[in-house]
């Protein structure tokens, strides 16, 4: 039982240190890591969903991008690699 919680504890710790993700009210989660140029993991992009650019007034997408909600936030990513080209933060 103490491993356990000890365990629990330092796993908590360590994901407050890294300040990756904090979640906001509603169940959005702000990335802070996530900006031009970084390189997306494939947990997040798998759990995002393919959104239609159009019908959320952003912009088209180029050839081998495209956009994905996650956690809240539109993020324009190459499919391929993950590598971010622009994010729209939601500010909730």
């Amino acid at each position: 039982m103490k491993r356990t919680f000890t365990t629990a504890v330092a796993a908590v710790l360590t994901l407050a240190a890294a300040g990756a993700a904090f979640a906001q009210p509603g169940g959005y989660v702000r990335h802070d890591e996530w900006k031009k140029g970084y390189h997306m993991n494939q947990a997040d992009w798998g759990r995002g969903e393919k959104v239609d650019w159009n019908a959320h007034h952003l912009r088209h997408p180029p050839s081998g991008y495209e956009w994905r909600q996650v956690d809240g936030n539109y993020v324009l990513a190459a499919v391929a690699t993950g590598v971010i080209a622009s994010v729209i933060a939601n500010s909730h």
